[in-house]
C-alpha cells in the first residue's frame, strides 16, 4: 500500500470501483464496459463524479450506466495511535 493511499483511508476514504457501460460511439447499438477504481469519499463520490464530467466533455461514448460499489478498508475502530515506546530484545 502506498503512502498516499494510507493517508486517503485514514482521512475515510475507501475503495470505490465504478462499473461504467456505455455505447461505442460508431455503433451505438452496442455496449461498452469500463472499470474505474480510486479511492473516494461515499456518499458523495467526489471523484467519481470528476471522472465522469471528464467523461461527458472529452470522451466520445455517451454513458449508458453506472454501478458503484465501495469499501472503506480501514475502519476508525481498527486505527488508534500509540503513545509510548516499545521495546524488542
Amino acid at each position: 500500500m502506498s503512502g498516499r493511499a494510507f493517508e486517503l483511508q485514514l482521512k475515510g476514504y475507501g475503495l470505490t470501483t465504478a462499473e461504467i457501460h456505455y455505447r461505442l460511439p460508431d455503433h451505438p447499438k452496442f455496449l461498452q464496459l469500463y472499470i474505474w477504481q480510486e479511492y473516494d469519499l461515499a456518499p458523495n463520490f467526489p471523484e467519481l463524479k470528476g471522472f465522469l464530467d471528464f467523461w461527458q466533455k472529452d470522451l466520445e461514448g455517451p454513458l449508458h450506466s453506472i454501478r458503484i460499489v465501495h469499501q472503506r478498508l480501514i475502519e476508525p475502530r481498527e486505527w488508534r495511535a500509540v503513545d509510548g515506546i516499545i521495546s524488542i530484545h
